[in-house]
């Protein structure tokens, strides 16, 4: 999920934890640590775009992690603070860093929970950023900030946010599951047959869903909105995976071709090669469209050595995508 939704999940928990006995500082470093699992973001600025996708939401995101670096920062803080209970911040930096990997599960992009173990875990019911979870989340903090350190009320509203958004997030499970039947009985009713499909919310809503269905030398991509009238329709998009020829054998493309879980697509534009990561739509909701939000241009240089260019984004494809978003949203 987003930094602002993982600071208050992680700001909510410390105030589970140690809320009674330190006030805000639980809040604070809740926060703080809340944001840490994150920082594997920097390992764009040392290594290579494939390796970097490959360590996103990896050892950071794992119960390992969780485990091992939870008492380190317990025992800083109680050392600085006057709290001294060791116990205490190591729960609370425990159980910050791990629910934040746990809500990240909840997303497209999944996450290691399990690492060192080669497994990702991906429920693909919330969009990375989505206000009905974070914004009532966020009211309900606030409103446990404002209230003294052991005041009933303030427990109450700490809890009554953690309840409402996991209740948020048990209700994605339903919206998906009736989404995939709505696309499933429309390749039914198609006679479409297929190898696999994949669902997921469009961005910031989970009353718009996308479909990624596999076919024999193609996929097709569609989307459905619960307040749908006419029936769904797909587009349909060439594999092209022999156009990579024999750079299907090279490690990179290999490590590229798993973190998209094998959804993905080649295209060719002006002599070059580009691997498009089907996992998270498309720059439009048209289906005609043909830019996807990750696009990576594949380079070989004179040696032979690959490397994986991601296709920057401009603002106005974004501002155009939630205008088309609204529209789509509210029906066909």
């Amino acid at each position: 999920m987003d930094s602002l939704t993982q600071i208050i999940l992680g700001a909510a928990v410390g105030e589970l934890v140690l809320g009674k006995k330190v006030g805000n500082k639980a809040i604070l470093y809740g926060a703080i640590a809340g944001t840490i699992p994150d920082l594997d973001v920097l390992a764009t600025q040392f290594t290579d775009t494939v390796t970097a996708i490959s360590i996103h939401r990896g050892f950071t995101h794992s119960i390992f992690f969780s485990v091992l670096f939870a008492p380190v920062l317990g025992g800083l803080v109680s050392r600085y603070e006057k709290y001294k209970d060791f116990k205490g911040w190591s729960w609370l930096f425990f159980w910050a860093f791990v629910t934040h990997p746990i809500l990240d599960s909840f997303t497209t992009w999944g996450t290691q929970l399990f690492w060192p173990f080669d497994l990702r875990l991906s429920f693909t019911t919330i969009f990375v950023v989505d206000p009905l979870y974070t914004l009532p989340f966020l009211v309900f903090l606030i409103l446990a900030i404002r209230q003294k350190r052991t005041a009933k009320k303030r427990a109450f509203y700490n809890k009554m946010g953690l309840i409402v958004s996991s209740s948020y997030l048990v209700l994605t499970f339903f919206l998906k599951g009736i989404a995939f039947y709505q696309f499933e009985s429309a390749l039914e009713a198609q006679h479409i047959d297929y190898v696999q499909m994949d669902t997921r919310p469009a961005t910031l809503n989970t009353i718009l869903w996308n479909a990624n269905v596999e076919v024999e030398g193609a996929y097709l991509l569609g989307n459905y909105s619960f307040f749908d009238t006419q029936p769904i329709s797909f587009e349909r998009y060439p594999k092209n995976h022999e156009l990579l020829g024999a750079l299907i054998k090279d490690q990179k493309v290999q490590r590229m071709i798993a973190n998209s879980n094998n959804w993905y697509s080649i295209t060719k534009k002006e002599g070059h090669l580009y691997f498009n990561d089907l996992r998270f739509g498309l720059l439009s909701t048209s289906p005609q469209a043909q830019d996807f939000v990750f696009q990576y241009k594949i380079m070989v240089d004179d040696s032979g050595v690959v490397t994986f260019n991601e296709v920057p984004k401009d603002t106005s494809d974004g501002k155009k995508l939630l205008s088309e978003l609204w529209m789509r949203v509210k029906g066909n």
